[in-house]
């Protein structure tokens, strides 16, 4: 069997939170089979700067319109494709963004669920490190600005 070959990705995606009755909430997306909670992220298409990949995955996978308050920082990861018996490096892209419209209701089939959290718990509900790093870091930005 000959070596993997090696690839890399370029994602973006964000924290999309609001403030609801005095308390900071985040929206989360759920995959394979709503057993997995994650942040909504997704490939940088051709031609697309990293904050629209990030405005424009954000919607499609929690049905939710943000404005982007700034960048939260980005991870990297391998992993294995299968079928190209590639290896992978992935870096994610992460935005800071304000709610301004939509119904988590209105998710892409490309997820199982998407759902609002209160901060705290949706640290505790995501399932990969990176993801939960970044939006405690996210929480810092937002309780530092007020």
């Amino acid at each position: 069997m000959k070596p993997a070959s090696l690839k890399t990705q370029v994602s973006s995606g964000g924290v999309i939170f609001r403030k609801h009755k005095g308390r900071i909430e985040v929206a989360l997306i759920a995959v394979k089979g709503g057993t997995v909670w994650c942040l909504p992220k997704g490939i940088v298409n051709k031609g697309e700067t990293p904050e629209e990949t990030a405005l424009r995955e954000v919607e499609e996978e929690t049905g939710l319109k943000g404005n982007i308050l700034g960048k939260i920082g980005q991870i990297s990861y391998w992993y294995f494709i299968k079928e190209e018996n590639v290896k992978c490096k992935k870096t994610v892209y992460f935005y800071l963004m304000q709610y301004v419209s939509g119904s988590t209701d209105n998710h892409d089939w490309e997820v199982d669920e998407s759902a609002w959290f209160p901060i705290d718990e949706a640290i505790n509900k995501i399932a990969f490190k990176g993801d939960r790093e970044i939006v405690e870091k996210a929480k810092r930005m937002i309780l530092d600005n007020g």
